[in-house]
């Protein structure tokens, strides 16, 4: 969905847990699959309003318009009080939403 590449010539490291490194254009974001303590009960509706990871994108209303097309198809997302994302409260262009383990995550736009 968000068009990001493994990379795959990046070397296994030899780490207690899972995960993948990814191609974020000419960059990389190593995300590591652990064991998740935190109750899934309790936490915020707004992603904003917990603690969260950030990716900077070009257009947030084409991430709104990807999302809003695939409805109730969105199998990526933890739909957190049946709504798959929460659009920024400052106003601001940027969107908030969570991934199938609830970790949130905020994709804001960028000049």
């Amino acid at each position: 969905m968000l068009g990001l590449e493994i990379n795959e010539a990046r070397p296994h490291d030899k780490l207690p847990y899972r995960g993948a490194w990814l191609w974020v254009g000419a960059e990389m974001i190593h995300l590591m699959e652990l064991p998740n303590p935190d109750p899934l009960t309790g936490r915020p509706e707004h992603g904003g309003r917990d603690r969260h990871a950030c990716l900077a994108i070009r257009d947030v209303s084409k991430l709104k318009e990807i999302l809003d097309e695939a409805g109730s198809q969105v199998r990526l997302l933890y739909v957190l009080a049946g709504h798959p994302y929460t659009l920024s409260r400052s106003g601001r262009p940027a969107i908030f939403t969570r991934d199938p383990d609830a970790n949130a995550l905020e994709f804001t736009q960028v000049d």
